[in-house]
């Protein structure tokens, strides 16, 4: 029997929590029917297979390339030159790690982050991952519409009207009550940021300098300018591996009912966002870095519209204008995104119905954060004498020191087997995930001690590196010690994964807290809120000119 999007829950699969979020796949490229069980045999079936599913890993990566992306890559480029592509392939593997590890979790377990965390960690922990979700996604908002107004400023539109009309297609777009036509506006905005690929062979940075960039790690500048570089690499880690990532993309493999089934073609969308967002990535940095080469305007980055200006210099009036519609575009992707994100996120955790499947009328409340998102972050861009400088410094502190917890609790999700069962993580992925977690924890504590103390020595940095580096090397080693022995102890069965969905919520009992987890929770509380509490003092006392 196939079910539509509005029949009765399976008693089997009660985990999902919006009956929308069963039925048929329906994507921008193709549908898959909850009936078709057969076998995928042949390219052609393949193909068609794969173009149905392609959409959650694309579109959360592309609008992983917004307008903060524009920002920092020009910045990288017009400062630094090529010296900072390497840290592109770099951020390859966390990418598609993070990334798997919560398409896994959506496809597998059909509920949203956001209530995986509430119900497997408690209250505290839930309404925490909401509400900062919520504040940063706000703030990030705010930057989308800042840099639609620097596209709209180059292209001489006019920034009210610019900015009305962008809001008005972001919250139309996800009106239409239809999951199909909202992924088809979201792809055909994901096709348009390759315009960034002519503007890069009309400015033609010399593919021998790109290749040295990509292959050669370094820190540009030398130990005068470490503190510098290093913000900016923690401003690239942060832009490409943002906490509102995690919750969109399970959330939207969600909303598009994609089970275990499809797991092997999700993982291959999602690699196809990766590499457009690194092809975009290299691309401004690369371009931004020949266009500059030489000027006055090297070592000297103000804005996207002055690396539009540059590129006009540069390479004429066709390259500034492609950049700037690729600016224009990326901003709009990303707010679908994190609007989204939020949206999601809370009606997981209130039980509401959120759903693109669904009209208005039958989520009244999701549609209503999603807008009020939209409207709010567009309206303080339009406020006269808003602090848009300072708001985007705070959304890149905020998500820096915020994206180690989720990154946590990633970890943890995806070995909860009770969660997850045959497809928790393995011995390799675990190893791999808590280095990144290690690495961004360090970077973490590196940019809120720098942005309480602008002064930071490179000295200073080192050895907060170091000590990070210290402690984590022990945390790990007593970590793969209990790991190897639980293993041996419990081993995981993983035949049969194919068709495993996790139980109902309320069927699950709450993991038992060891007393070492207890530590590291009360550890990560403790960081976390002393952290925000000094940085958001900061950006008050720079708000109040003290």
């Amino acid at each position: 029997m196939t079910h539509t999007a509005l029949d009765p829950v399976p008693a089997e699969r009660a985990a999902v929590l919006d009956d929308a979020h069963l039925g048929d796949i329906q994507g921008a490229l193709g549908t898959i029917r909850l009936d078709d069980h057969g076998a995928r045999r042949g390219l052609s079936a393949k193909l068609k297979t794969l173009l149905a599913i392609v959409g959650p890993g694309l579109i959360v990566m592309v609008g992983d390339n917004d307008a903060g992306a524009f920002a920092t890559y020009g910045q990288a480029g017009q400062n630094y030159g090529t010296h900072l592509l390497w840290t592109l392939l770099l951020l390859v593997p966390v990418l598609y790690v993070n990334q798997e590890m919560v398409l896994r979790l959506g496809a597998v377990t059909g509920v949203g982050h956001a209530r995986l965390i509430l119900e497997r960690f408690g209250k505290f922990w839930g309404a925490f991952s909401v509400i900062d979700l919520f504040l940063l996604n706000a703030l990030t908002l705010v930057t989308e519409f800042i840099g639609i107004t620097l596209a709209a400023g180059y292209l001489g539109l006019p920034k009210a009207a610019s900015v009305v009309l962008a809001a008005l297609v972001i919250v139309a777009s996800a009106f239409t009550g239809s999951f199909r036509r909202f992924e088809r506006i979201a792809i055909c905005l994901c096709a348009a940021s390759l315009l960034l690929v002519p503007v890069y062979f009309l400015v033609h940075p010399a593919a021998s300098q790109m290749a040295l960039g990509l292959i050669t790690p370094g820190l540009p500048g030398g130990s005068g300018e470490l503190s510098t570089v290093m913000l900016l690499i923690i401003g690239i880690v942060g832009t490409t591996v943002a906490p509102w990532q995690l919750f969109f993309q399970q959330s939207y493999v969600i909303d598009k009912r994609i089970t275990p089934r499809f797991m092997r073609y999700e993982k291959a969308d999602l690699w196809i966002g990766i590499v457009i967002v690194v092809i975009g990535g290299a691309a401004m940095m690369g371009f931004t870095a020949a266009a500059f080469a030489g000027t006055t305007g090297f070592g000297n980055f103000g804005d996207a519209a002055g690396i539009a200006h540059g590129l006009e210099v540069h390479a004429g009036k066709l390259a500034g204008v492609l950049y700037a519609i690729a600016l224009l575009d990326a901003s709009v992707i990303g707010a679908f995104a994190v609007s989204l994100s939020t949206a999601y996120a809370i009606g997981d955790v209130f039980g509401m119905k959120h759903s693109l499947h669904r009209g208005v009328k039958g989520a009244k409340g999701f549609y209503a954060i999603y807008a009020g998102l939209v409207a709010a972050a567009a309206a303080i861009v339009l406020i006269p004498g808003s602090p848009l400088g300072l708001l985007t410094e705070g959304v890149q502190t905020l998500a820096g020191v915020l994206l180690p917890s989720a990154s946590v609790f990633l970890l943890l999700l995806c070995n909860d087997k009770q969660v997850l069962g045959p497809w928790v993580n393995g011995p390799r992925t675990n190893a791999f995930t808590a280095v990144v977690v290690g690495v961004l924890v360090s970077l973490s504590v590196v940019l809120t001690a720098s942005v309480l103390f602008p002064d930071i020595s490179a000295d200073a940095i080192i050895d907060i590196m170091a000590g990070c580096a210290a402690a984590g090397i022990l945390a790990a080693g007593y970590a793969g010690t209990r790991r190897r022995t639980a293993a041996r102890q419990d081993p995981v069965d993983r035949t049969g994964r194919d068709t495993w969905r996790m139980p109902p919520l309320e069927t699950l009992t709450r993991p038992a807290m060891s007393t070492t987890r207890r530590i590291g929770m009360g550890t990560l509380r403790t960081y976390l809120l002393i952290a925000m509490i000094l940085v958001v003092v900061k950006i008050v006392q720079v708000a109040l000119g003290g």
